[in-house]
């Protein structure tokens, strides 16, 4: 069996200096805050600046650091906060990509944080596309940073003029993706449909690697799924009041009369809502995959 050979020299003594970077950034920035972590109020009085000066010619491990925290901060009141109120997101997005401005990743990442409804995320949509304004503008030949941003103005701000004319501007980036310019035309001719947002899910699905990101998109598709199936049975239940002279009385005698066609649980497994006194069929309120006050125009594909 052949050996592998050892690292040279001059790599070792880089990878030794870069580790030590790593603890001593790491201990001089929590030396200096003492107590406090990033589950701190203190960490609003901080900024990205403040932190630079504590960790000169190591600022980018720094950045890896903060982002690191940023990433545990979300996870853990995501998951195990009560209030999930989110409050320092933000000031840990700000310290990391002013400790790094070209980590793409969190200016990404942390729209998707901030923008997701609550309990997935901060739902504060506009603090994060101007995240993302800040990430075009540090990193200006990002074109995947230009078209997240026309992305979220039409998938969270429901601005379809203002996506098309970023998307456009996307398209003129160096080694953007060919069919931005059709999107942008798209979204602009059928403002506020639902296939343009499927396209746009399944866009950013495609290109992220597994992890949040792409988690997050497969999620979005499936809430666009129960929409459209949440249509069709409300459809159902009208074509149901025509022929039998009565409103259904519920889901199950829908489905028994063969007018619904497919089932009648959303993607996630949850039985749908029904309204016996409108005869509207929604996502349940139960299902991960309800959100609050989503929606294009009503039964818009």
């Amino acid at each position: 069996m052949r050996k592998r050979s050892p690292l040279p020299l001059t790599a070792a003594a880089t990878l030794v200096a870069l580790v030590a970077g790593v603890a001593w950034a790491q201990a001089r920035i929590d030396a200096r805050l003492g107590s406090f972590r990033a589950q701190d109020e203190v960490l609003y009085l901080w900024s990205g600046e403040h932190v630079r000066r504590l960790v000169p010619g190591f600022e980018a491990l720094a950045a890896d650091l903060y982002w690191l925290r940023t990433v545990q901060y979300f996870g853990g009141q995501r998951l195990f906060s009560r209030n999930k109120r989110f409050e320092l997101l933000r000031p840990l997005i700000e310290i990391t990509v002013a400790l790094d401005p070209r980590l793409e990743i969190a200016y990404r990442y942390g729209a998707v944080f901030l923008s997701e409804s609550p309990p997935v995320g901060a739902g504060r949509p506009r603090e994060g596309v101007t995240v993302l304004e800040e990430g075009t503008k540090a990193l200006p030949g990002s074109w995947r940073l230009r078209q997240d941003l026309g992305f979220f103005h039409f998938l969270y701000l429901r601005d379809a003029e203002t996506a098309s004319r970023i998307l456009m501007e996307a398209a003129e980036i160096p080694g953007a993706a060919f069919w931005l310019r059709s999107l942008a035309a798209d979204i602009l001719g059928k403002s506020g449909d639902r296939e343009s947002a499927r396209r746009m899910w399944r866009q950013m699905h495609e290109q992220a690697e597994e992890g949040i990101l792409k988690a997050n998109a497969a999620v979005q598709l499936q809430i666009l799924d129960a929409l459209d199936q949440a249509d069709r049975l409300t459809a159902a239940a009208a074509a149901f009041e025509r022929h039998a002279g009565h409103r259904a009385g519920s889901l199950a005698e829908l489905r028994a009369s063969v007018l619904a066609r497919g089932p009648v649980v959303d993607p996630a497994g949850v039985p749908f809502q029904y309204d016996v006194v409108t005869g509207r069929v929604s996502v349940s309120r139960a299902s991960p995959l309800w959100r609050p006050g989503w929606g294009p125009p009503e039964g818009g594909r």
